[in-house]
């Protein structure tokens, strides 16, 4: 069985999907861009910002499942410009310490939703 997890504290979908479906104990989450919930604008003001309002998504989607980022077992992220690997990186320790860090792919990508710089997608388990 699957549970569809949606949560108003993270933004819409921009697609025919949900934020995140719940199978068992294990919470997929979709890849999350810098779309700021309350106004719906994307926040892009420099990579840090945009990187810090994924993160801060993420975290409204795990709360809403009953979780947190101490929950993360994987992320994937996906960037525009790999030469922004070291700030991105930077705002993401802010989230995750280095010794207990899901594992994580980071890859550039073409282009991306709404042509932002950085989304990320993460799998919880309870």
């Amino acid at each position: 069985m699957k549970e569809i997890k949606n949560t108003s504290q993270a933004p819409n979908p921009v697609g025919p999907y949900n934020q995140a479906v719940l199978a068992g104990n294990t919470l997929y989450i979709s890849g999350q861009i810098a779309i700021h919930p309350p106004t719906g604008e994307i926040v892009n003001a420099s990579i840090e910002a945009e990187t810090r309002q994924v993160m801060e998504n993420l975290k409204a989607i795990l709360a809403n499942a009953d979780m947190t980022l101490d929950n993360v077992v994987k992320c994937s992220v996906f960037v525009k410009n790999m030469q922004n690997y070291g700030r991105i990186n930077a705002v993401y320790a802010e989230y995750f310490a280095e010794d207990t860090a899901p594992a994580r792919e980071l890859v550039e990508v073409g282009a991306l939703p709404k042509y932002v710089n950085v989304e990320i997608s993460a799998i919880a388990v309870k």
